[in-house]
C-alpha cells in the first residue's frame, strides 16, 4: 500500500545543504526592510529585497496603516462579494486604473491568487492560453486550473510565438501572457512585438507587472510606459503590490466589461477573505508617493547602474538584464550556495536562485538594489563582494566542501 506521506521521508535536497552549513532560506528578520536588516542579531546589507523604491518602511506607510487600523480594524471577516468590501478598496481600484490607463481594475488578496483566478476565469476548456517558458509560476498554475490548452514559446523568441499562434489556427480563443520583466534575469519582454502578433493571429495579451510596476517608465507605470504603448496595444495588465507597493495584494486592469466579468467568476476572488484595510491604504499611500516622488525611480536607476557597471568590471556574468534585478549567473547549484553564504558571513544579504525558478545549469544569485540604498551602502557591499566572487570561482566544489 502506498503511503502519501513517503515522498516527505526521501525529500533529502535541503536537508542536505542544512548539514552542509549552506542552506540560505527561511532567513528570520528581526527589523524592518530597509537597506539593512537584522538577522540573528547581526546587520546586513540587504540585496534580496523587492522593495523597489524603499517604501516599505516609510513613515507616510506606516501611517496610513495605523489610520486604516483605527477606523476600519485588522480585518474585514470576508469576501469582497460578501461583507468584505470597503470604501478603501474602490477607491484603490479607481486609483490602479487610473495608474496603469485602463477603465476599471480588481484586487485581490495576493498576487498568486490573482493570476491563478484572472487566468482560470478568462480561459476555459477549447481555448488556447500561450506563455512565454519563463513566465512566473503563479501565471503556469492559472492556465493548468483553467482547464485549456496551454502552449509554450521559446524565451522572448517571437518567430517561436509566431508559430505557436500559427498552429494554434483562428477557431479557438488565444490568450497570450508574458511577464514584463522577468523577476531571475531582469531582462524585458518585447512586448510591442508580441502586441503585433496577437494582433495579426486574433490573440489577446496580458501581460504581468509585478516587477515593473513602480520600475518601468518615467512615471513608474509599468512595461506599457516604458514602451509607449496603451490600453490598444495590451488588453489586460496585472500585478502584485507586494514589490514597489510595499504591502501585499494583486491587481487586474483592462475593459470595464472583462474586470466586471472577472470580478463575478474568479473563484480565488470570491471565495477568499478581501486585503485587510491596512493592506489597502498603504497600496494607495504608495501609488501617491510614486506620483509625487519621481526622483525615487531615478535614484533605483542610478543605483542599479552604479552597482552594475561594477560588476561587469568584476567580470560577473550579468546575462541580458535591463532592470534593477541584477543576476550574478554562477551555473553551477554548489557553487551558487558557496558564493551565497561566503557573502552572507560578510553581511551581505542575496537570494539563490536554481532550477526550476531558473533553467538548469543557470544558477545564480539575484541582486537587488533599493532606491534608498547609498553611495556608501554599495561600495561597502562591492567592497566585500568582489574578494568572495574570486574566492568562490577559482574553486572547484561539491557538497563534501562543508
Amino acid at each position: 500500500m502506498k503511503d502519501i506521506f513517503e515522498k516527505c521521508r526521501v525529500f533529502l535536497t535541503a536537508k542536505h545543504l542544512m548539514d552542509a552549513g549552506i542552506y540560505p532560506y527561511f532567513k528570520e528578520l528581526a527589523s524592518e526592510q530597509a537597506p539593512e536588516v537584522t538577522i540573528d542579531g547581526k546587520k546586513f546589507i540587504m540585496f534580496g529585497s523587492n522593495n523597489y523604491l524603499g517604501l516599505a518602511n516609510d513613515p507616510r506607510m506606516k501611517k496610513a496603516a495605523i489610520d486604516a487600523v483605527n477606523k476600519f480594524g485588522t480585518g474585514v471577516a470576508g469576501s469582497r462579494f460578501l461583507n468584505g468590501n470597503t470604501v478603501l478598496h474602490t477607491e484603490l481600484e479607481r486609483k490602479l486604473a487610473a495608474f496603469k490607463g485602463h477603465e476599471a481594475a480588481l484586487i485581490y488578496a495576493s498576487g498568486y491568487q490573482m493570476n491563478l483566478g484572472v487566468v482560470s476565469a478568462l480561459v476555459g476548456r477549447g481555448d488556447v492560453v500561450i506563455v512565454d517558458k519563463l513566465d512566473h509560476a503563479s501565471i503556469l498554475d492559472g492556465c493548468r486550473l483553467s482547464g485549456g490548452e496551454i502552449r509554450r514559446y521559446r524565451h522572448n523568441n517571437m518567430e517561436d510565438l509566431e508559430r505557436v499562434l500559427k498552429v494554434a489556427g483562428p477557431k479557438p480563443g488565444k490568450l497570450v501572457i508574458v511577464d514584463g520583466v522577468f523577476s531571475m534575469e531582469g531582462d524585458i519582454a518585447p512586448v510591442p512585438e508580441i502586441s503585433k502578433l496577437c494582433k495579426k493571429y486574433g490573440a489577446r495579451l496580458m501581460v504581468d507587472d509585478a516587477h515593473a510596476t513602480g520600475v518601468m517608465g518615467k512615471r513608474g507605470r509599468g512595461t506599457c510606459e516604458h514602451f509607449g504603448l496603451t490600453h490598444k496595444d495590451v488588453d489586460i495588465v496585472v500585478g502584485t503590490c507586494s514589490k514597489s507597493l510595499a504591502s501585499v495584494g494583486g491587481f487586474v486592469v483592462g475593459d470595464a466589461d472583462v474586470i466586471h466579468y472577472v470580478q463575478h467568476i474568479s473563484r480565488s476572488m470570491i471565495f477568499s477573505a478581501a486585503l485587510p484595510p491596512a493592506s489597502v491604504a498603504v497600496i494607495s499611500k504608495a501609488l501617491d508617493i510614486i506620483d509625487s516622488e519621481p526622483q525615487r525611480i531615478k535614484k533605483l536607476w542610478d543605483n542599479s547602474r552604479y552597482l552594475m557597471a561594477r560588476f561587469k568590471a568584476m567580470g560577473c556574468n550579468t546575462g541580458e538584464t535591463k532592470t534593477p534585478i541584477i543576476p550574478i549567473i554562477v551555473g553551477d547549484d554548489v557553487k551558487t550556495f558557496a558564493l551565497w553564504k561566503v557573502l552572507y558571513d560578510n553581511g551581505i544579504f542575496t537570494n539563490p536562485v536554481v532550477s526550476p525558478a531558473v533553467p538548469p545549469k543557470r544558477a545564480l544569485l539575484r541582486v537587488v538594489v533599493t532606491a534608498t540604498h547609498t553611495r556608501a551602502h554599495l561600495d561597502r557591499a562591492l567592497s566585500v563582494f568582489e574578494p568572495c566572487y574570486k574566492q568562490v570561482m577559482k574553486k572547484k566544489l561539491s557538497l563534501t566542501c562543508f
